[in-house]
Parts: structure tokens; C-alpha cells; sequence
């Protein structure tokens, strides 16, 4: 008896240490058999474990049950088995482990309808595979997979035998490599033999391309797929076509450079059969923390027809971009940043790779600016340089530099320091002097004094004379003289704030808040015949004219003004509260962003003495509506005749201005409500019947299908003098999209122009996900860049090069 109880607590005990340290049941076995039984027993662990013995303690768990097999030295779990050993982690319905081999099998099970559930899940560090089953060597690490299914980077691979070897090193036999994470894959490239190198590459020998499991005419002899979440280097496949006009081309077709994690860069070329060409190069530059940029160049050549022939002509064309941005962070006080963006005025209607909005736009604008602060100091230094370029005048304006040093506050008492502007345009240069400062008055009011200086400096100016033998009589000549002229004013403006309330009782509108700010200066300019010359004819009458006059800054002769300046401010806003609203908090709505009012009378001129009056109104309303308003009022009158004649429009007419021009912009925006989860009501007598509800809205017809609307109209009227001289402009543009299911998509944009009576920039978009691959239709109906573009792709970037385009390109010509 105490023999037999010896022994099943030997048993026990050699079960718990095979399974907590891995020590050889044989070992034990040997040293019971030798055991007498009044003798004490002392086990000593390090000599039971043996060479083979595993490192590290396995750990198993079975829902249905755990059956140990001593004779065999194996041990078996059913029921949403696990089994974790280290990094690894194994699931499965079914796992046996043979403790003399340490290999671990794991497998599905069959239910009563042959179906298969419970099949094996295996994770090793980040890598996982789904299987039909796995057999693994807890020592040598290596491992057996059938019908695999695993995912690698952005990828997925399916194999019918995977083996595993200790570096992670995938072999498979009869593969597929896809993009699409469906257990039947939409497409996949099917091979003999591939392998997976862990953090570098996929390999595979000969491969066609699959599309719903239907070979395709396409193959490869042999693939190299990218397996690391690093970028690297590599070729960019170009996309061919066909141009009636140009000839057969090859486009964006280079090379990309990733240099380090810092800079990268794109080289790409287009090629035309019939001559045409261009290049580009991009480049990503970062540095965490400090600063980012982009650059973007590209340069073009297109030819038409023959240089034999007449009809011969060849455009060239260029671009240049750059982005720069500084953390703020990085260095506080000195702030550098650049936005430029110039070429040619006819890149983007010459090149029909041009997105809608470089198309569409008439004017480029550029930047560069550096910001110098001192700590503790009212001190701050501006340099800047700008770039503007209108591509229908095609005038280009350029100033460098402009500098500026202000300082923070300037007391009346104080030394002045002035502010410093320079300007440089093709031969001129303009140099301003601003010296301004304001303070407080009688508490409530806020005086802001300013001097103003500026002096124009012109390498080329004009001399006229009277010539009897000239056409025109008046001969112009261009003099190279450096020559210089200056202009100076000086002004001061009052201005305060008033606020007035008006409250409501009851439950909706509470209080309007009117917030008045007007403001009245004085302004004083002094007579300047700077530049001033005359030429005399032959009637002996003198006519005056400016040597500057053709000048880019113009002229700096100036007539006496004393002008007295009036404006005035307004905003209305309301708080309401609902009848929804439990508490006592209000909400707040702006009725009117801006009504402004200004005009100015002059003291010094003998006639005309008021300026027209100028009004604007802004405001946005139900978080739809944006209206802007701006329009001039003349206060004189006309004569018969059309000439304007110094007496007030309101003492002939009644009225307080003639309205010689005016703007109305109107924007709204309408968009289909988010989708809600039902609410409990009595409807639904249950939790489970609500969650139910919740749970299956996608599985019932919405009506409410997401969509968004955008309106823009537009209206321009401009009336100098007689109806003769009107003209009105109106157009009115419209763009949104609606998502008719999850998976289509339709985009738009178009307008119209009442004058012209014709459409404007029109296009349609149409989109539809197609799960791992996505189709896009891009259709101009018309206009010069009439056209269409079909784009059916894959989504995966690592694979972005399996596409088929069709499109037809507009003429550039």
C-alpha cells in the first residue's frame, strides 16, 4: 500500500516537471527503480534535466479537457486549445505535443456538416499564419504549415506546404502572393516557388497573374516583391499611350532615390514618338522637430507637326515649386519659411497632366520670408521677397527685398526708430519709410499717428518733345539716367468702440448684442512736382508730364490734400435658447459679421470735394449660408451730357450716391444628415429588439444617402456713368459629390455664365471600390481639355504599378 501510493505521487511529480521545466521522464524512471523504500529521498533538479530538455516553460490550456499519455510521452488538448511557448502562440481545436521530439501538431475539426472549424492560428513575434495544420519543433524552431495563410508587409500569401526554418526563412510550395485579405483573393500572382525573407524581400519563380482565380494571358519569368516597411529605391514603370497629335509616349516613367529618412528624391521623363518631351524631378526633404519641405520642378518640350513643314510650332514651358516649414519649436525666435510656385504662363493648358485647379487658375503667387525676434527685447526684423504672376496679362511681379525692422511700441516722447522697406522691380526701387505708433486717449479711445516716406529711384526714365515730323507729334524718348523723386504724407486716426444691448423675455431670442466702431482721421499730403517736366507744341501750349510716368512704381508728383476721413464699423450678434434646452445655456449666433461704411472729404480742393463712399457687408448664417456684399457710391451728380458735375447726387435726385459698382457673392453649402442609431421609443419593446435595429441599419435601404451640394453665385455690376457704360457679370458655379452605395461614388463640378451663355470648367468623377482594387472615370465633356481618363488599379501602393488606363488626350495646340 505505501508502495502503491509512492508511486502515483512519483507519477504526479514527474508529470509537473516535465510540463513546468522540460525534464526527461526517463531519467526519473532509472533513478525510482533504485529507490529502497525507508530510504530518504533527495532530488537534486539540475541533474534530472536533460540536454534536449527546452529553455523556457510551456504553457497549455484546453476548454474541453487535457489528457496526459505517460506510456507515449504525449500529451493531448481538445476544445480551443492554446499552447504559448516564448514568443510563440498557438490555437487551434485540436493540439497534441509529443514530449520526446518537442514537435506540437495542432489542427481543425470537422462539424456534422464537414465543415471545418477551429483550424489553427500560429504568431511568432509579429508574423501569423492561419492554416489547415501546423507541426512545429519547440527546439529547432523550425516548422511545417499546410494550406497557409499569412499576411507579409501589405501583402498576403496563401501556400499549400510552408517550411519554416529557425531565421524565419518562409519556403513555399504551390503559392500566391495578393494584396487582397479575402480568404479567396480577387487576384493573386500563383508560383511553383516562393520565398519570404522576413524585412526584405518576396521571391518567386515563374508566375501568372490570377483574376478570380482565372489565369491571365499576363505572366512574369520571375518577382521581386518589396517586404520591409522601410522605404527603398527603385524603378517607376511609365505608363504608354497614344496621342493622335504627339505621337505614341511613355509618361512618369524614372526613377525614385530614397536616400535616407530625411530626403528622398524622384526622377520621372515623358516621351513622344513624334518628338515632344519632358522631365521632372521631386524631392521630400525633413528633419523631426526643425523643419519639412517639398520641391517640385518640371520642364517640357512640345512639338506639332514637322520642321519641314509650316504648320511647325514648338512650345516650351516650365515650373518650378517649393515648400518650406519650420517647426516653431525648433527655433523660436528666427523663423524662415518659403512658398513659391512661378513659370511659364502656359504650363499648366500645355501640359494635359495638369490637375483642374492648376489649370484653372489665373494667377501664382510666391513667397519667401525670414523673422529675426530678441528675447527680452522690442525688437523685430523682417525680410522678405515676393512673386506674383497673372497667366492671362502675363505680368510678372517681383520684389526683393523688402525689409522691415519695427519696433513694439514707439511713445509720442521717444526716439523714433523707423521701419525700413525696400523694394527692387526690374530697373526701380522703391524705399518707404513708415513711422507709426499708437496709445490710449481719455481712457476710451485709441490715436494711431503715422509719418510716411517714399523715395523712388529709376535707372530708365522718359523724355517728350514736340516733333512736327512725327506721327503723333509728341516724340517719347527712353533716357538710361539714374534719376530720383519722393513723395511724403503724414495722418493721425481716432477711433473707440461702442456696445449696446437689447434684451428679450421669454424662451427664444434672449439678448442682440450691436457693437459700433467709428473711426475719423486726418490725413495731410503735400504739393510734389517731383519728376515733373513740360513739353511745349506749336501753338505755344505747355503740356505737363511725369519722367516717371512709365515707371513701375509710377510717379511721385502729388497734389495738396487735406482730407478728413470717415469710417464706420458694425456687428450684430444674438443668444437664444431653445425650447429643447433643459439648462441655462445660451447659444450664440453672429447675425452679421461686418457692415462698414467709408468715405473722406478733402479741405484743401477747391471742387469734389468728397471722395466716393464705400460700403461692405459679411456675414454667414446657419452654418450654410456665406454672403458677401461690396459696393461704391458716388455722391456727385451727372450732367446730361455724362460728365460728372460738382453738385451732390442728393440734391438732384434724392438719393445718397449714384452706384457705379458693386459685388455680391453668395456660397452655401447643403449635405445629407449623418446616420443615427435608432432610439429607444415604444416601438421597440426590447434591448436585444434595439440593438438588433442598430446593428443591421447597413442591411435596409437608406434614403438618406450621404451627399453634399456647393453653390456659388456671383454677381458684378459696374455702372461709371449712363446706362450705355453697365455691364453686369453673373455666373454661378456648383461642385459636390453623392455616395450612392459604400462602394460608388459620384463627383462633380460645373458652372454657368448668364453673359456668355455657356458652361464653365465642367468634369465628372465617378469612383467605384472594388474591395483590393478600385476603378476611377475622370470625364471632361467640355471645353479645350475635353477628355476622358479610365483608371482601374490596384489599391496597394506596393503594387500601384498593376493598372490598366485608357484615356484620350485634348490638343495642346
Amino acid at each position: 500500500m505505501k508502495d502503491n501510493n509512492y508511486t502515483k505521487l512519483f507519477c504526479t511529480f514527474n508529470t509537473l516537471l516535465v510540463l513546468l521545466f522540460g525534464i526527461t521522464p526517463n531519467l526519473l524512471v532509472a533513478q525510482q527503480d533504485t529507490l529502497q523504500t525507508d530510504s530518504v529521498i533527495v532530488l537534486s533538479i539540475d541533474s534530472f534535466i536533460s540536454k534536449d530538455a527546452m529553455k523556457s516553460k510551456v504553457e497549455y490550456k484546453a476548454k474541453d479537457s487535457i489528457r496526459f499519455d505517460m506510456k507515449s510521452q504525449q500529451i493531448f488538448l481538445f476544445g480551443e486549445s492554446e499552447v504559448h511557448y516564448e514568443d510563440l502562440e498557438l490555437k487551434a481545436e485540436e493540439i497534441e505535443s509529443d514530449l520526446d521530439s518537442n514537435i506540437v501538431t495542432a489542427r481543425g475539426k470537422q462539424d456534422s456538416t464537414q465543415k471545418y472549424f477551429g483550424e489553427p492560428y500560429f504568431k511568432q513575434g509579429t508574423k501569423e499564419f492561419y492554416a489547415n495544420q501546423i507541426k512545429y519543433n519547440f527546439n529547432s524552431k523550425k516548422g511545417l504549415i499546410s494550406d497557409v495563410k499569412t499576411q507579409e508587409g501589405e501583402g498576403y500569401i496563401h501556400g499549400q506546404k510552408i517550411y519554416k526554418n529557425p531565421d524565419n526563412i518562409l519556403y513555399i510550395r504551390n503559392g500566391k502572393y495578393t494584396t487582397c485579405n479575402l480568404a479567396e483573393p480577387h487576384y493573386h500572382f500563383g508560383a511553383n516557388k516562393l520565398k519570404i525573407i522576413p524585412n526584405d524581400k518576396i521571391i518567386t519563380g515563374p508566375a501568372d497573374l490570377f483574376i478570380e482565380s482565372a489565369p491571365n494571358p499576363f505572366a512574369i519569368p520571375f518577382g521581386f516583391f518589396p517586404n520591409t516597411p522601410k522605404q527603398k529605391s527603385g524603378i517607376i514603370i511609365p505608363l504608354p499611350g497614344e496621342s493622335e497629335q504627339l505621337g505614341f509616349f511613355m509618361l512618369n516613367g524614372g526613377y525614385y532615390l530614397f536616400v535616407n529618412d530625411h530626403l528622398d528624391a524622384e526622377f520621372t521623363a515623358d516621351f513622344y514618338s513624334k518628338g515632344s518631351w519632358g522631365t521632372k524631378f521631386n524631392s521630400n526633404y525633413n528633419n523631426r522637430y526643425k523643419f519639412n519641405g517639398r520641391v517640385e520642378t518640371n520642364y517640357s518640350v512640345f512639338k506639332n507637326s514637322e520642321e519641314e513643314f509650316p504648320d511647325y510650332s514648338e512650345k516650351r514651358d516650365f515650373f518650378f515649386r517649393w515648400r518650406h516649414n519650420q517647426d516653431p519649436k525648433a527655433r523660436p525666435t528666427s523663423i524662415f519659411s518659403a512658398n513659391v510656385n512661378l513659370g511659364t504662363s502656359t504650363n499648366f493648358t500645355n501640359n494635359f497632366n495638369t490637375n483642374a485647379t492648376d489649370y484653372l487658375s489665373t494667377n501664382f503667387s510666391s513667397n519667401i520670408s525670414y523673422t529675426r525676434r530678441w528675447d527680452n527685447k522690442p525688437f523685430t526684423l523682417n525680410i522678405n521677397a515676393s512673386h506674383n504672376q497673372n497667366t492671362l496679362s502675363k505680368q510678372v511681379t517681383v520684389r526683393l527685398p523688402e525689409i522691415a525692422f519695427n519696433v513694439a511700441r514707439i511713445y509720442p516722447l521717444a526716439r523714433n526708430t523707423p521701419e525700413l522697406v525696400t523694394r527692387k522691380l526690374k530697373n526701380g526701387i522703391q524705399h518707404t519709410i513708415p513711422v507709426s505708433t499708437s496709445f490710449k486717449v481719455l481712457k476710451y479711445f485709441t490715436l494711431n499717428p503715422a509719418v510716411n516716406y517714399t523715395e523712388l529711384w529709376y535707372l530708365k526714365t522718359i523724355n517728350k518733345t514736340w516733333d512736327t515730323s512725327a506721327t503723333g507729334n509728341v516724340r517719347t524718348d527712353t533716357i538710361n539716367k539714374f534719376e530720383r523723386g519722393n513723395t511724403y504724407s503724414t495722418s493721425a486716426n481716432l477711433t473707440t468702440k461702442l456696445y449696446g444691448m437689447y434684451n428679450f423675455r421669454g424662451n427664444g431670442i434672449k439678448a442682440i448684442r450691436h457693437v459700433i466702431t467709428p473711426g475719423v482721421g486726418l490725413s495731410y499730403t503735400p504739393e510734389n512736382n517731383s519728376g515733373i517736366r513740360t513739353y511745349t507744341d506749336t501753338n505755344n501750349i505747355s503740356t505737363k508730364y511725369s519722367i516717371f510716368q512709365e515707371g513701375v512704381y509710377g510717379t511721385t508728383h502729388t497734389a495738396k490734400a487735406g482730407l478728413l476721413n470717415f469710417n464706420l464699423l458694425q456687428s450684430f450678434d444674438m443668444k437664444y435658447k431653445t425650447k429643447n434646452d433643459t439648462d441655462n445655456t445660451l447659444k450664440k449666433v453672429t447675425l452679421l459679421e461686418n457692415l462698414s461704411l467709408a468715405t473722406s472729404y478733402n479741405l484743401l480742393a477747391d471742387s469734389f470735394n468728397w471722395s466716393n463712399i464705400s460700403i461692405g457687408a459679411r456675414t454667414y448664417l446657419f452654418n450654410k449660408f456665406n454672403l458677401n456684399f461690396n459696393g461704391t457710391l458716388d455722391p456727385y451728380a451727372l450732367d446730361t451730357g455724362g460728365t460728372r458735375i460738382n453738385k451732390s447726387h442728393y440734391s438732384e435726385t434724392g438719393g445718397l450716391g449714384r452706384l457705379t459698382s458693386a459685388s455680391v457673392n453668395l456660397g452655401f453649402m447643403l449635405k445629407s444628415k449623418v446616420a443615427k442609431k435608432v432610439q429607444k421609443t415604444s416601438k421597440f419593446a426590447t434591448e436585444q429588439e434595439l440593438a438588433y435595429v442598430n446593428s443591421h441599419l447597413d442591411d435596409y435601404i437608406d434614403f438618406d444617402v450621404p451627399w453634399t451640394l456647393n453653390f456659388a453665385y456671383n454677381v458684378y455690376y459696374s455702372k461709371p456713368v449712363f446706362e450705355s457704360s453697365k455691364s453686369v457679370v453673373q455666373t454661378i458655379g456648383v461642385t459636390g459629390d453623392v455616395s450612392l452605395t459604400q462602394k460608388w461614388k459620384i463627383g462633380f463640378a460645373s458652372g454657368y455664365d448668364f453673359q456668355q451663355h455657356d458652361l464653365s470648367y465642367t468634369s465628372l468623377n465617378i469612383y467605384r471600390d472594388l474591395h483590393c482594387w478600385e476603378m476611377d472615370i475622370q470625364w471632361i465633356p467640355l471645353g479645350p481639355r475635353q477628355s476622358y481618363t479610365f483608371t482601374i488599379k490596384v489599391k496597394s501602393a506596393m503594387l500601384q504599378d498593376l493598372k490598366l488606363i485608357r484615356r484620350n488626350i485634348p490638343s495642346i495646340f
